[in-house]
Protein backbone atom coordinates (compact mmCIF):
# COMPACT_ATOMS: atom_id res chain seq x y z
CA UNK A 1 0.00 0.00 0.00
CA UNK A 2 1.68 3.31 -1.49
CA UNK A 3 1.97 6.69 1.33
CA UNK A 4 -1.13 8.39 -0.63
CA UNK A 5 -3.49 5.13 0.12
CA UNK A 6 -2.87 4.93 3.81
CA UNK A 7 -5.89 5.68 5.58
CA UNK A 8 -4.07 7.65 8.11
CA UNK A 9 -2.77 9.84 5.26
CA UNK A 10 -5.73 10.49 3.65
CA UNK A 11 -7.54 11.88 6.72
CA UNK A 12 -4.15 13.90 7.23
CA UNK A 13 -4.12 15.23 3.95
CA UNK A 14 -7.90 16.40 3.86
CA UNK A 15 -7.77 17.70 6.94
CA UNK A 16 -4.70 20.05 5.99
CA UNK A 17 -6.91 20.46 2.24
CA UNK A 18 -9.17 21.99 4.26
CA UNK A 19 -7.67 24.11 6.65
CA UNK A 20 -5.30 25.29 3.78
CA UNK A 21 -8.34 26.45 1.77
CA UNK A 22 -9.89 28.23 5.42
CA UNK A 23 -6.28 29.80 6.21
CA UNK A 24 -5.43 30.64 2.40
CA UNK A 25 -9.32 32.13 2.04
CA UNK A 26 -7.63 35.77 1.71
CA UNK A 27 -5.10 34.74 -1.59
CA UNK A 28 -8.17 32.84 -2.87
CA UNK A 29 -10.31 35.66 -2.44
CA UNK A 30 -7.93 37.83 -3.91
CA UNK A 31 -6.86 35.26 -6.94
CA UNK A 32 -10.32 35.68 -7.98
CA UNK A 33 -10.64 38.90 -8.36
CA UNK A 34 -7.83 39.09 -10.22
CA UNK A 35 -9.48 36.88 -12.72
CA UNK A 36 -12.56 38.39 -13.09
CA UNK A 37 -10.80 42.35 -13.24
CA UNK A 38 -8.57 40.61 -15.82
CA UNK A 39 -10.76 38.92 -17.74
CA UNK A 40 -14.95 38.17 -15.93
CA UNK A 41 -16.07 35.50 -15.47
CA UNK A 42 -15.54 32.36 -14.63
CA UNK A 43 -13.03 32.43 -11.78
CA UNK A 44 -12.25 28.57 -12.26
CA UNK A 45 -11.14 26.48 -15.46
CA UNK A 46 -12.66 23.01 -15.38
CA UNK A 47 -10.92 20.43 -16.81
CA UNK A 48 -11.21 16.43 -17.10
CA UNK A 49 -8.73 14.55 -16.63
CA UNK A 50 -7.71 11.30 -15.53
CA UNK A 51 -7.29 9.55 -11.97
CA UNK A 52 -6.97 6.41 -10.45
CA UNK A 53 -7.70 3.26 -11.97
CA UNK A 54 -8.32 5.37 -15.33
CA UNK A 55 -11.27 7.24 -13.46
CA UNK A 56 -11.91 10.77 -15.10
CA UNK A 57 -12.95 13.56 -12.71
CA UNK A 58 -13.12 17.64 -13.06
CA UNK A 59 -9.50 19.15 -11.90
CA UNK A 60 -10.32 22.62 -10.56
CA UNK A 61 -7.41 25.62 -11.23
CA UNK A 62 -8.02 29.57 -11.21
CA UNK A 63 -8.38 30.39 -14.75
CA UNK A 64 -5.16 32.15 -16.51
CA UNK A 65 -5.98 31.75 -19.52
CA UNK A 66 -8.38 33.78 -21.90
CA UNK A 67 -12.06 32.67 -22.41
CA UNK A 68 -11.13 32.15 -25.88
CA UNK A 69 -7.90 29.68 -25.00
CA UNK A 70 -8.50 27.38 -28.26
CA UNK A 71 -5.33 26.02 -29.20
CA UNK A 72 -2.87 23.23 -27.79
CA UNK A 73 -3.65 21.59 -24.33
CA UNK A 74 0.10 22.38 -23.19
CA UNK A 75 1.16 25.56 -22.91
CA UNK A 76 4.46 27.55 -23.68
CA UNK A 77 6.68 30.38 -22.47
CA UNK A 78 4.83 33.89 -23.47
CA UNK A 79 1.53 31.61 -24.62
CA UNK A 80 -0.65 34.61 -25.75
CA UNK A 81 -3.40 32.87 -24.33
CA UNK A 82 -2.34 33.56 -21.08
CA UNK A 83 -3.43 36.90 -18.92
CA UNK A 84 -1.66 39.32 -17.13
CA UNK A 85 -2.93 38.02 -13.71
CA UNK A 86 -2.40 34.59 -15.40
CA UNK A 87 0.78 34.94 -15.61
CA UNK A 88 1.33 35.78 -11.94
CA UNK A 89 -0.81 33.23 -10.83
CA UNK A 90 1.17 30.52 -12.79
CA UNK A 91 4.77 31.81 -11.62
CA UNK A 92 4.00 31.24 -8.05
CA UNK A 93 1.66 28.21 -8.63
CA UNK A 94 -1.05 29.80 -7.06
CA UNK A 95 -3.17 29.12 -10.19
CA UNK A 96 -3.17 25.29 -8.59
CA UNK A 97 -4.96 26.42 -4.79
CA UNK A 98 -8.21 25.27 -5.70
CA UNK A 99 -6.80 21.69 -5.98
CA UNK A 100 -6.94 21.41 -2.81
CA UNK A 101 -10.85 20.95 -3.19
CA UNK A 102 -9.83 18.21 -5.37
CA UNK A 103 -7.80 16.31 -2.18
CA UNK A 104 -11.14 17.32 -0.06
CA UNK A 105 -13.29 15.54 -2.13
CA UNK A 106 -10.80 12.30 -2.56
CA UNK A 107 -10.29 13.27 -6.26
CA UNK A 108 -6.45 14.09 -5.53
CA UNK A 109 -3.77 13.31 -3.32
CA UNK A 110 -1.07 16.70 -1.50
CA UNK A 111 1.95 14.16 -3.24
CA UNK A 112 1.22 11.99 -6.67
CA UNK A 113 1.55 12.32 -10.34
CA UNK A 114 0.10 15.16 -11.96
CA UNK A 115 -2.95 14.15 -14.27
CA UNK A 116 -3.20 14.13 -17.15
CA UNK A 117 -5.91 14.90 -19.81
CA UNK A 118 -7.23 12.04 -21.78
CA UNK A 119 -5.65 12.11 -24.66
CA UNK A 120 -1.99 11.95 -23.20
CA UNK A 121 -2.78 8.81 -21.36
CA UNK A 122 -2.26 5.19 -23.12
CA UNK A 123 -3.73 2.97 -20.11
CA UNK A 124 -2.87 0.17 -21.91
CA UNK A 125 0.96 0.58 -21.46
CA UNK A 126 2.35 -1.13 -18.14
CA UNK A 127 4.12 2.72 -17.19
CA UNK A 128 0.52 4.16 -17.26
CA UNK A 129 -1.02 1.30 -15.30
CA UNK A 130 1.26 1.98 -12.64
CA UNK A 131 1.25 5.45 -12.70
CA UNK A 132 -2.81 5.10 -12.46
CA UNK A 133 -2.79 2.87 -9.42
CA UNK A 134 -2.50 5.70 -6.81
CA UNK A 135 -4.08 9.03 -6.35
CA UNK A 136 -3.20 11.79 -8.50
CA UNK A 137 -1.39 14.47 -6.54
CA UNK A 138 -1.03 18.33 -6.77
CA UNK A 139 2.97 17.90 -6.87
CA UNK A 140 5.60 15.43 -6.75
CA UNK A 141 8.92 15.09 -8.36
CA UNK A 142 8.46 15.32 -11.33
CA UNK A 143 5.98 18.12 -10.98
CA UNK A 144 9.28 20.05 -9.35
CA UNK A 145 11.97 19.04 -11.95
CA UNK A 146 9.88 19.84 -14.56
CA UNK A 147 8.37 23.33 -12.24
CA UNK A 148 9.61 25.57 -15.71
CA UNK A 149 7.86 22.63 -18.43
CA UNK A 150 7.09 26.30 -19.99
CA UNK A 151 10.27 27.29 -20.85
CA UNK A 152 11.06 23.82 -22.80
CA UNK A 153 8.16 24.27 -24.74
CA UNK A 154 8.21 28.03 -25.69
CA UNK A 155 8.68 28.19 -29.45
CA UNK A 156 7.79 24.83 -30.00
CA UNK A 157 6.38 24.05 -33.66
CA UNK A 158 4.10 21.68 -31.74
CA UNK A 159 3.66 22.38 -28.36
CA UNK A 160 1.85 18.63 -27.99
CA UNK A 161 3.98 16.49 -29.97
CA UNK A 162 6.98 18.37 -28.27
CA UNK A 163 5.48 17.48 -24.56
CA UNK A 164 4.58 13.73 -25.74
CA UNK A 165 7.48 13.10 -27.54
CA UNK A 166 10.23 14.32 -25.22
CA UNK A 167 8.96 15.84 -21.61
CA UNK A 168 6.27 12.81 -20.90
CA UNK A 169 8.36 10.07 -20.89
CA UNK A 170 10.71 11.34 -18.64
CA UNK A 171 7.84 12.79 -16.37
CA UNK A 172 6.36 9.01 -16.02
CA UNK A 173 9.89 7.88 -15.36
CA UNK A 174 10.14 10.35 -12.47
CA UNK A 175 6.50 9.57 -11.46
CA UNK A 176 7.31 5.84 -10.75
CA UNK A 177 10.60 6.59 -9.04
CA UNK A 178 8.08 8.85 -6.90
CA UNK A 179 5.53 6.08 -6.00
CA UNK A 180 8.46 3.65 -5.18
CA UNK A 181 9.80 6.52 -2.78
CA UNK A 182 6.49 7.06 -1.11
CA UNK A 183 6.82 7.63 2.70
CA UNK A 184 5.05 10.50 5.16
CA UNK A 185 9.37 11.58 5.46
CA UNK A 186 9.88 12.30 1.28
CA UNK A 187 5.75 13.49 1.47
CA UNK A 188 6.84 15.99 3.68
CA UNK A 189 10.01 16.97 1.67
CA UNK A 190 8.17 17.45 -1.38
CA UNK A 191 5.14 19.22 0.20
CA UNK A 192 8.01 21.40 1.65
CA UNK A 193 10.00 21.86 -1.53
CA UNK A 194 7.03 22.84 -3.51
CA UNK A 195 6.34 25.88 -1.13
CA UNK A 196 9.91 26.77 -1.62
CA UNK A 197 9.82 26.58 -5.43
CA UNK A 198 6.70 28.33 -5.09
CA UNK A 199 8.26 31.70 -3.95
CA UNK A 200 12.03 31.15 -5.52
CA UNK A 201 11.33 29.39 -8.42
CA UNK A 202 14.58 31.47 -10.29
CA UNK A 203 16.26 29.58 -7.88
CA UNK A 204 15.28 26.03 -7.76
CA UNK A 205 17.97 23.70 -9.33
CA UNK A 206 15.71 20.48 -11.09
CA UNK A 207 19.25 18.44 -10.95
CA UNK A 208 18.92 19.30 -7.09
CA UNK A 209 15.43 18.06 -6.38
CA UNK A 210 15.94 14.90 -8.79
CA UNK A 211 19.10 13.79 -7.20
CA UNK A 212 17.71 14.93 -3.39
CA UNK A 213 15.12 11.74 -3.97
CA UNK A 214 17.67 9.90 -6.26
CA UNK A 215 17.53 5.38 -5.63
CA UNK A 216 17.81 4.69 -1.48
CA UNK A 217 16.64 8.23 -0.60
CA UNK A 218 14.82 7.28 2.84
CA UNK A 219 11.67 5.40 3.01
CA UNK A 220 9.26 4.53 6.26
Amino acid sequence: MTANERPLWTVFERAVSALGLVALSPVLAAAAIGVVVSDGFPVLFRQQRVGRFGKPFELLKFRSMRKSNKGPLVTGAHDARITGVGRILRKYKLDELPQLWNVVRGDMSLIGPRPEVLRFVEAEDPTWRRVLSVRPGITDLASLVYRNEEDELRGAADPEATYRERILPRKLELNLRGIEQRSFYNDIRLILMTIRSSFFGSAFEPARIEAAFATGARKD
